[in-house]
């Protein structure tokens, strides 16, 4: 008779952590680190991530502070959630603002300085699908001098009525690439990008800062709380 399942013995000395947990208790800790080490720390939120442009302001600030971008439960979970389980008192105040596109910053860094950098801070870059356009453009029939004559193949998969005369990649009718208002399609965002036309700003906004003697709301970060996380803020 084949030996049940149910009653295969399993030896807890060979069994492996999963490396989602062993991830997630890596981050508590850190961040538990980063509170020790660091004497205020804030919330805060964010508009069209760009993860190269977050790296440059992680170096620039790596003598004082701390970014970090993870799993909202395991940073509440670092911070605690309520007098009776944070790490420092008052610490719990900011697990509530982590909600949506959101993060910490521990730093050593006086307050003005922080708000200055965050309000001065803002990164140009090409928009993506579905983010929606800032201004409408449209291109008008006749020459596209911008562009080689190996590009018309691309340009008409893009949806533009393109052809090449006499080696010219040529327009037969003006086309309206996006509006104003709307989300852009796919071909859109690709048209945008040949074009050298930036839609996305990449923002910061501050939403709660903590120290040990004080807690702040910020209103302008508050009222940008809760839009959707960016696939590059993961």
């Amino acid at each position: 008779m084949p030996k049940s399942k149910r009653n295969r013995s399993v030896t807890l000395s060979k069994t492996k952590k999963k490396p989602g947990l062993e991830r997630k208790g890596k981050v508590v800790t850190e961040i538990k680190d980063a509170i020790e080490r660091h004497s205020s720390a804030y919330v805060f939120t964010y508009n069209n991530m760009r993860n190269q442009k977050l790296k440059a302001l992680r170096d620039q600030l790596k003598s004082s502070s701390r970014i970090f971008l993870a799993g909202k439960k395991v940073m509440q979970i670092a911070l605690g959630r309520s007098p009776a389980d944070e790490a420092k008192t008052g610490l719990h105040k900011l697990s509530k603002f982590l909600q949506g596109a959101s993060g910490l910053l521990f730093t050593n860094l006086p307050r003005d300085d922080v708000e200055r950098l965050f309000r001065e801070f803002e990164a140009n870059d090409f928009a993506r699908t579905g983010s929606i356009a800032t201004q409408t453009v449209e291109l008008k029939e006749g020459p596209l001098e911008k562009f080689s004559h190996e590009m018309e193949p691309f340009l008409r998969k893009q949806g533009l009525p393109v052809r090449l005369n006499k080696g010219v990649v040529e327009l037969v009718a003006d086309h309206v690439v996006c509006e104003e208002g709307k989300p852009l399609s796919p071909e859109a965002a690709h048209t945008l990008r040949v074009l050298g036309t930036k839609m996305a700003t990449f923002r910061l906004y501050l939403v709660c800062r903590w120290s040990s003697d004080d807690f702040e709301v910020y209103k302008e970060g508050l009222a940008h709380l809760g839009g959707e996380e960016d696939d590059e803020s993961s």
